[in-house]
C-alpha cells in the first residue's frame, strides 16, 4: 500500500520560515517527479512545486519562487519543501504527491498525502 505521509506543518508569524517534510512508502519514487500543492480555504487546489528524480529539474509557481525550495532524499525516499518569508496568502493545506506527470501547464498525480496544515500569521 502506496502511503504519502506529510508533516512539519504548524503556526508561523509573517516572514517567518516552516520546513514540510513527505516520506514515501509502499514504493520508491526516486526516478520519478515528486512535488507539492496547496488548497487555500474556498480555493482550488493549485501546484506549488516539483522536483525530478535526480533532482536537477525543479519547477516553481510563480508566486512561490524565490521563497520556497524543494529538495529530495531518494535514500529516504522523502520530498521535502523549505518556505521561507512566508505571509498570510501562503496559508493554506499543503499536499505532498507522487509520482507527478507534466501535462503541458498542469500537473497530474498518482498518489496524494493527507496534508499539513500551514497558517501564517499577520
Amino acid at each position: 500500500q502506496v502511503q504519502l505521509v506529510e508533516s512539519g506543518g504548524g503556526l508561523v508569524q509573517a516572514g517567518g520560515s516552516l520546513r514540510l517534510s513527505c516520506a514515501a512508502s509502499g514504493r520508491t519514487f526516486r526516478t520519478t517527479y515528486m512535488g507539492w500543492f496547496r488548497q487555500a480555504p474556498g480555493k482550488e487546489r493549485e501546484f506549488v512545486a516539483a522536483i525530478g528524480g535526480s533532482a536537477v529539474s525543479t519547477y516553481y509557481a510563480e508566486s512561490v519562487k524565490g521563497r520556497f525550495t524543494i529538495s529530495r532524499d531518494n535514500a529516504k525516499n522523502t520530498v521535502y519543501l523549505q518556505m521561507d518569508s512566508l505571509n498570510p496568502e501562503d496559508t493554506a493545506v499543503y499536499y505532498c504527491a507522487a509520482p507527478l506527470a507534466k501535462i503541458g501547464e498542469s500537473w497530474s498525480a498518482g498518489y496524494w498525502g493527507q496534508g499539513t496544515q500551514v497558517t501564517v500569521s499577520s
